[in-house]
C-alpha cells in the first residue's frame, strides 16, 4: 500500500491535503471531496427543478428542505459514482498523467475498500431518497442503470458525454417528482436543456486529457469535435439555453426567471469566447466557472418561485 497522504495531480493544496487526517485522505479523493465541483454541477438540475416546480405549485413550504436534501444526496451520490468510475477506470487512470496518483491506481486504497466505500455512500444516499414520496424514490433508483454503465460508454462510443449528461441532469426530473409525484412535459425539456448543457461543459473538461486519451484509445466529443469544438458548444450551449426557455415558458414562470436565464446564456457565451483548447488550465477553469452559471439561472427560478408564492399568500 502507498503512502496514503499522497497527492492527486490535479488536485493539490486543498482541505483534503491539509487538514483530513492521513488515513481518511484517499477515501475523500475517491468521492471529490477535494474537488466537489462535480457535486455542485450535479446539483444544479435538481435545484432548478425543485424551484421550477415550486413556483408551478405557487408553495415554497417545502422548498428550503427540498434544497437541503438534494444538496446532500447529490454530494454522496456524485461521490458514489466517482468511486464506481474510479474502480472500473483504475487501469486507463494509470496511463493518464492527469490521474495515475489518484488512490486506485497509485495503491493508497484497495478495490474492496473502494467498493465499501461506495455501498456506504449509496446507503447514505438511500436514506436521503426516502424522505420522499413513493415516485421520488423510485425515479431517483432508476438513475443508478445509467451512472452504473457511464464509465463504460468512453470506450464504445465518441458520444460519452450524452450518457454523462443523462446522469448528471437527472436531477431535473427529480424537483418535479418531489413536488408533484409525477414528471410532466416541462420536467422532460428541462432535463433536455441540461443534458445539452453538461455536454458542453464536458466536452471543455474533456480536453484536458484530449492527448493522453488518443494514444490509450478513450473515445470523447473533445476528441471527435477537435477544432471545430467552438461551433459544438455554440451549438449544445444554445440548444440549452432555447430548451430551458421553453421549459420556463411551460412553466408560466415570471421575470426573475428570465433573468436567471439570461444570466446564464451571457456566462456559457462567455466560455466560448475564451476557450483555447490547446490551454488545458484554461479549459479546467471554465469548466469549474459552470458552477456560477447553474447558479445564475437557480436565482432566477428562486426568485420566481418566492414571487409567485408571496401573490397568492
Amino acid at each position: 500500500m502507498s503512502d496514503t497522504s499522497a497527492r492527486v495531480a490535479d488536485s493539490t493544496g486543498n482541505w483534503v491535503d491539509t487538514l483530513a487526517p492521513p488515513w481518511a485522505r484517499p477515501y475523500l479523493r475517491l468521492s471529490r471531496f477535494d474537488r466537489p465541483i462535480g457535486s455542485w454541477l450535479l446539483l444544479m438540475p435538481c435545484w432548478w427543478s425543485a424551484a421550477l416546480a415550486s413556483g408551478m405549485a405557487h408553495d415554497i413550504r417545502r422548498l428550503p428542505l427540498t434544497i437541503v436534501l438534494f444538496f446532500i444526496g447529490a454530494f454522496v451520490m456524485r461521490g458514489a459514482g466517482c468511486t464506481w468510475n474510479d474502480i472500473t477506470d483504475r487501469d486507463l487512470d494509470d496511463k493518464v498523467e492527469r490521474t495515475r496518483s489518484r488512490p486506485l491506481p497509485s495503491g493508497q486504497v484497495t478495490t474492496k475498500q473502494a467498493l465499501a466505500f461506495m455501498v456506504v455512500q449509496a446507503l447514505i444516499g438511500l436514506v436521503v431518497l426516502l424522505q420522499f414520496n413513493r415516485f421520488a424514490v423510485l425515479t431517483g433508483i432508476a438513475s443508478l442503470l445509467i451512472v452504473a454503465i457511464y464509465p463504460f460508454m468512453k470506450r464504445i462510443t465518441w458520444w460519452p458525454q450524452i450518457v454523462l449528461g443523462l446522469a448528471f441532469s437527472w436531477g431535473a426530473l427529480m424537483g418535479f417528482a418531489v413536488t408533484f409525484g409525477r414528471i410532466d412535459v416541462t420536467a422532460l425539456v428541462l432535463y433536455a436543456g441540461a443534458i445539452s448543457w453538461v455536454i458542453g461543459y464536458d466536452t471543455i473538461y474533456a480536453h484536458q486529457d484530449a492527448e493522453d486519451d488518443a494514444l490509450i484509445g478513450i473515445k470523447s466529443t473533445a476528441r471527435l469535435f477537435g477544432a471545430h469544438t467552438h461551433q459544438a458548444l455554440i451549438l449544445f450551449y444554445g440548444l440549452s439555453v432555447m430548451l430551458i426557455g421553453v421549459a420556463i415558458a411551460s412553466g408560466d414562470a415570471r421575470w426573475p426567471a428570465w433573468l436567471g436565464l439570461a444570466a446564464f446564456a451571457a456566462h456559457l457565451a462567455s466560455q466560448i469566447m475564451r476557450l483555447r483548447i490547446d490551454d488545458s488550465e484554461l479549459c479546467k477553469r471554465l469548466f469549474y466557472s459552470n458552477k456560477y452559471a447553474g447558479a445564475l439561472l437557480f436565482a432566477g427560478l428562486l426568485g420566481d418561485a418566492v414571487m409567485r408564492a408571496s401573490q397568492l399568500s
